[in-house]
């Protein structure tokens, strides 16, 4: 696959308010006290430590009343935010090889026990993905009782058995330009969803790209407004289905 909009976009300002601990035998962010209701967000391949994603788990956390978690999905490997800004950086990276080290054989057994680990300690749990991690998501929702619900933003990796196989209420993030989840993909979720006998929700976002919702431009007028609704809308679809 084309793949250079997985490696740029802009690194927001903020300071996050949570902790790193560990979740099984991975360090995570996690952030807010919820007892009830839990959020696992799987991330894309700037993984764990990226500002942006640990500023949208502390709304996360405040909007959606829950514990809200983000692991470190690849053992430790963290690529440069700074990539996301400077083509020499960027040029640097090979995503092509950070995918064969991280493939879904590789990864999907520990996201499935981050899972595990939290239906054991809230009531409900519900996952999101961003780009990588949203082909993690579609995998968890095939089994209700590793998730309540899933919801996932301009996911990569994804096939179409993987949406056949849903069995939980689900959410889609779709932007109007994403090489990842084609316009094939697409049209098949749109038509496949209605079938499936789940709850639903298919959002799209015209005019921004794959990205946007973790990474887009935030001094962007059109970019602001469309990470800002993808951030009220998965918060609408937790507090739906985790309350």
């Amino acid at each position: 696959m084309s793949c250079e909009n997985c490696k740029t976009g802009f690194k927001w300002n903020g300071t996050a308010s949570g902790k790193e601990t560990t979740l099984n035998n991975a360090k995570a962010y996690v952030t807010g006290d919820s007892k009830d209701a839990a959020i696992l967000i799987l991330t894309d391949i700037f993984g764990w430590t990226l500002p942006n994603i640990r500023l949208i788990a502390d709304h996360f956390a405040k909007e959606s009343q829950a514990t809200v978690y983000v692991p470190d999905l690849f053992d430790g490997e963290v690529v440069d935010p700074d990539a996301l800004s400077d083509p020499e950086k960027a040029k640097k990276f090979d995503l092509m090889a950070f995918l064969g080290r991280n493939s879904k054989d590789v990864r999907y057994p520990a996201i499935k026990e981050h899972a595990q680990t939290l239906k054991k300690q809230y009531k409900k749990v519900a996952a999101i993905g961003y780009c990588y991690g949203g082909w993690a998501c579609f995998k968890l929702g095939a089994d209700p009782q590793l998730i309540d619900a899933i919801s996932m933003a301009h996911p990569s990796m994804v096939e179409k058995a993987e949406i056949d196989a849903t069995k939980v209420p689900i959410q889609i993030l779709a932007p109007e330009n994403d090489f990842a989840f084609t316009e094939e993909l697409k049209k098949y979720a749109v038509e496949k969803l209605p079938q499936l006998n789940i709850p639903y929700e298919y959002i799209y976002f015209p005019v921004v790209q794959h990205g946007f919702a973790a990474r887009g431009d935030p001094n962007d007028p059109t970019q602001k407004a469309a990470l800002e609704k993808a951030k009220r809308d998965a918060v609408g679809f937790f507090n739906e289905y985790l309350h």
